[in-house]
């Protein structure tokens, strides 16, 4: 079983856009989207929901009413404001840091299991999907992102799919690092700008730390050719495969509006670049 990472170094380059594409030439695949925070994949993808998990990460504190001499202790210590003056704890603004339950003289405060987020094991048209969805103010994308790709790789064997294709989140953060875990191949998709060139940059750094086997596809490559040519040179110097350029296309929009993919929807010219790039992939894992 091979795993196949889609990130970039920002938001916006097109990941996303061009896994959905890969998804529907991908054949025996199973797809997880590990973007946690944002997720988005599934607009495109349009899953028929199956199974939802809860997941659990940072215990909260919750208060025994009854048990409360309201001695202001937890108020006191805690860093966060997440107290207020009836000694209720605020919910949106608790870190889980736990002084409270540890200073409480009568132990009317305990640390419980706080539901972070939700996993969802789905079918779409392409094939089985992983995704899930981190909850408003939740901190442990990394461990959801962890048990995302737990559960991808738990069904690709139950039915012998031959890969995982994976959509990352942007950025070089703990949700990247933890998609990176186990892959065969990262691609990074970049667009000619120079916040572009810089991100691609950041995130190279971080494969390279990994030692995880990168290459590189640019969007949008003609909106500025001399971008385009300077990331083609740093490619070349530093010996990292370039596997393709995709054009600007606005029917790519329209295909999104048709909650299609580029392979379904777009013009040939960006279907045939997708497919190539997909066939250079799979040649590579």
């Amino acid at each position: 079983m091979k795993q196949v990472l889609v990130i970039s170094g920002k938001g916006g380059t097109g990941k996303t856009t061009l896994v959905a594409g890969f998804a529907s030439l991908a054949g025996n695949a199973v797809i997880a989207d590990c973007d946690v925070d944002v997720p988005d994949l599934h607009i495109i993808l349009q899953p028929r929901i199956q199974e939802e998990i809860p997941f659990y990460a940072l215990k909260a504190p919750v208060k025994d009413e009854s048990r409360c001499v309201e001695c202001g202790r937890c108020r006191e210590v805690c860093r966060f404001n997440a107290i207020d003056e009836d000694f209720n704890i605020i919910d949106l603004r608790c870190e889980g840091c736990g002084a409270c339950a540890f200073i409480c003289p009568v132990n009317a405060i305990e640390m419980t299991d706080r539901e972070a987020g939700r996993i969802y094991i789905s079918r779409t048209r392409f094939g089985p999907f992983v995704h899930a969805q981190l909850k408003i103010g939740e901190e442990a994308s990394g461990k959801l992102v962890t048990e995302v790709k737990r559960k991808a790789k738990e069904l690709a064997e139950k039915e012998n799919k031959e890969l995982i294709l994976i959509d990352g989140s942007p950025g070089i953060g703990c949700p990247v690092i933890a998609s990176l875990s186990g892959v065969d191949l990262a691609l990074i998709v970049t667009e000619p700008t120079v916040s572009g060139i810089h991100d691609l940059e950041r995130i190279l750094d971080v494969t390279e730390h990994f030692k995880i086997k990168t290459s590189v596809c640019i969007n949008k490559f003609d909106i500025n050719e001399e971008k385009t040519n300077e990331i083609e040179n740093f490619c070349n110097e530093n010996g990292i495969p370039l596997l393709g350029k995709i054009p600007y296309d606005s029917s790519i929009t329209r295909a999104m509006i048709e909650l299609k993919t580029v392979i379904e929807f777009s013009s040939p010219k960006t279907s045939e670049q997708v497919k190539k790039i997909w066939s250079k992939i799979i040649k590579r894992v």
